[in-house]
């Protein structure tokens, strides 16, 4: 079969990719639900999220290696399976214990999928169109964010809390049937054999850091648990450099690094993911304690953010050809920065109306930003490390964006706890006004107190405004050092355009 399918591939692809970004989100709106149909407490709603994201993290990198080495299809349609039957699994669970390991397993399914879903780009689309078709998956990744809660909000409306997991089902069986249709077979033969010291390595030194992460903002950056795991982490991982650098078999090619090309890429797009990670953090929370909108009314109210990112990833694929990505990706962090920066000036009295055009514009700027920083990034990849090497991105994107929103949160946090007024209140009621926005929303509306209301609102739009503004400094800050430190495009960033799959293996 040759490549004349590749565009349908492209939308099972696209399929599948979606499917990841609903469960990304979706399970925000169903806590509550879950809570009370399942008895759940506290704990058990944090390992519901927390397993997932541990799994997810630890084996980004392992998979990538096994899918150059088996074949990326076969690999990618083995993870869509492991994802759709745990799903399926999740809906049937009676209780929390078996959604923990369904959303585990889930985690299994999606660091399989996601990497190699990836790859299979600059296997099936000639260099000319990758950056269409890269526009086109991220938009699909993207998209599952802000559907996600309108999506949940709407099923919890009319089914069971087990509709968030069977909506993965269907999506995953079609994606997977089109996908076995539409694309070519692709390896390494040459792929180093399994790396046994250097995924123990990585894969705990990721859990610890991604487990440090989430624990810092409930126990405080400077408690010991958070500071031994962390700690941990970075001996962990320090030493998985230290052995790559050393193996005869390496699972991460850290000579990658030494291409200013990738390496530049590579801060862009984690930058860029970070910060629509941290908006994406702040923002829904704004719409719904502040603005009083509910799930459904959230994710319809982040369109305009979406169709900015959409505009933005299909304009690169007119202009980058013609430039090549550094101007573009600047350009894109700059317009980025931008709109974080207005959107810094929000006040609490502000009308959604007003917040429209800054929404766009971040949706644009992120567009313009991480599309053509992950098209350098496969360009920059050597065509025989492709499910490695995206495994290797995927690890660092997903990664430095749970690191960003650890750290955005914590900041919102310290700013609305500063500001919050709980004076006169029980100390139950002020613990839980002190603790969240949607706890102090809860107890005003329990006791009737408009002050609190009001003062809860202004203190989280102060810390959200700290967030934006943060943000806004930060991505100036990579548009620079990316004018300053990446080559353009005449010389290395030109190779970039050139086609690479010549020395790829197509499996008859």
């Amino acid at each position: 079969m040759g490549y004349e399918r590749r565009w349908w591939g492209l939308g099972a692809l696209a399929l599948c990719m979606l499917a990841l970004g609903f469960d990304m989100t979706i399970l925000n709106v169903a806590l509550t639900t879950l809570s009370e149909k399942l008895h759940a407490g506290t704990s058990e709603l944090q390992w519901i999220v927390d397993s997932y994201l541990l799994v997810f993290a630890a084996l980004l990198l392992p998979a990538g290696l096994l899918g150059d080495r088996l074949g990326r299809k076969r690999t990618l349609l083995a993870g869509l399976a492991v994802f759709g039957a745990a799903s399926l699994a999740g809906a049937l669970s009676g209780g929390t214990g078996g959604v923990i390991a369904a959303r585990a397993f889930m985690g299994l399914g999606a660091a399989i999928v996601t990497p190699l879903s990836m790859s299979m780009l600059p296997a099936i689309f000639p260099a000319e169109e990758r950056t269409r078709a890269v526009a086109v998956w991220s938009s699909a990744t993207a998209l599952g964010l802000p559907l996600g809660p309108l999506v949940g909000g709407w099923l919890l409306e009319h089914y069971s809390w087990s509709s968030i997991f069977l909506l993965n089902v269907p999506i995953v069986l079609v994606g997977g049937i089109a996908l076995a249709l539409t694309i070519p077979e692709t390896r390494d033969p040459a792929a180093p054999r399994a790396d046994g010291p250097g995924s123990l390595l990585s894969m705990g030194g990721l859990v610890a850091l991604v487990y440090g992460v989430i624990e810092a903002p409930v126990r405080g950056w400077g408690d010991p648990v958070v500071l031994g795991v962390l700690a941990l982490a970075a001996v962990l991982l320090t030493a998985f450099v230290l052995w790559e650098r050393r193996a005869p078999h390496p699972m991460m090619d850290v000579r990658l690094f030494r291409d200013a090309r990738f390496s530049w890429a590579m801060v862009a797009a984690i930058a860029a993911n970070l910060l629509m990670g941290g908006l994406l953090f702040v923002f829904p929370q704004y719409l719904q304690a502040v603005l009083g909108n509910d799930a459904f009314g959230t994710g319809l109210r982040l369109i305009p953010m979406l169709l900015g990112l959409m505009a933005g990833g299909l304009t690169t694929d007119r202009i980058v050809p013609r430039t090549g990505h550094k101007p573009v990706i600047a350009t894109g962090l700059a317009v980025l920065a931008a709109g974080l920066g207005w959107g810094a000036f929000t006040g609490a009295g502000d009308s959604y109306g007003s917040i429209v055009p800054w929404l766009l514009l971040i949706g644009l700027g992120c567009g313009l930003s991480l599309v053509p920083a992950m098209d350098a990034l496969m360009a920059a990849l050597p065509a025989d490390q492709a499910g490695r090497g995206s495994g290797l991105v995927q690890t660092l994107r997903q990664t430095g964006g749970t690191l960003g929103v650890a750290g955005l949160g914590s900041l919102l946090s310290a700013v609305y706890r500063d500001r919050v007024a709980t004076g006169g209140l029980p100390a139950g009621a002020a613990d839980a006004a002190h603790d969240s926005v949607g706890g102090a929303v809860a107890v005003a509306g329990r006791l009737h107190d408009g002050a609190l209301l009001a003062s809860a609102r202004d203190a989280y739009v102060h810390g959200m405004d700290a967030v934006l503004a943060a943000c806004a400094a930060g991505s100036l800050a990579v548009a620079v050092l990316l004018l300053a430190f990446q080559p353009g495009r005449r010389g290395a960033d030109a190779a970039a355009d050139e086609p690479e799959s010549a020395h790829e293996h197509v499996a008859p």
